[in-house]
């Protein structure tokens, strides 16, 4: 024998503490469409979130994490209501970001690396070595244009 759970309604509260998404973006994600409608209490006229609902708002907080854009959200939802058919366009989309994803992934490791240098500089000059200070200064500069130049990528 199964246990079987009672559908259940949640507040807007709820929904933001279930998901992540303060309640101010959930209330901006369903008036530019990125969810659809959510239903009304009769009375209260409050928004009343269910299963569903939530699935989706997990669903887009993930995108919403990868640092994927309104509109790309906003079309990977309409894509999703297509089924199959859209699958050629989500791989496309989710594609984009992944590679987006590789180089802020790439950039963060190259800023890493520089403040690991700049550390070893520091405490180089502390030490008196100037010699070493100096290849060190060298390389941060080199590292320093490498960020530079993936930025314009």
């Amino acid at each position: 024998m199964s246990a079987r759970t009672t559908p259940r309604d949640y507040t807007i509260k709820d929904a933001a503490a279930l998901t992540g998404l303060p309640a101010s973006t959930l209330r901006y994600y369903e008036s530019v469409g990125v969810i659809a409608p959510i239903s009304r209490g009769e009375s209260s006229r409050h928004r009343v979130y269910d299963e569903n609902d939530l699935g989706q708002l997990l669903a887009i907080a993930c995108l919403a994490a990868t640092g994927m854009s309104v509109s790309d959200m906003k079309e990977y939802v309409a894509n999703a209501q297509l089924g199959a058919g859209a699958a050629p366009a989500q791989i496309e989309l989710l594609t984009q970001r992944r590679q987006q994803l590789a180089l802020e992934a790439r950039q963060m490791a190259l800023r890493q690396r520089y403040v690991e240098l700049k550390i070893d500089y520091w405490r180089t000059i502390d030490a008196g070595d100037e010699a070493r200070a100096t290849l060190l200064a060298a390389e941060a500069s080199a590292l320093a244009d490498e960020l530079k130049n993936t930025k314009k990528r």
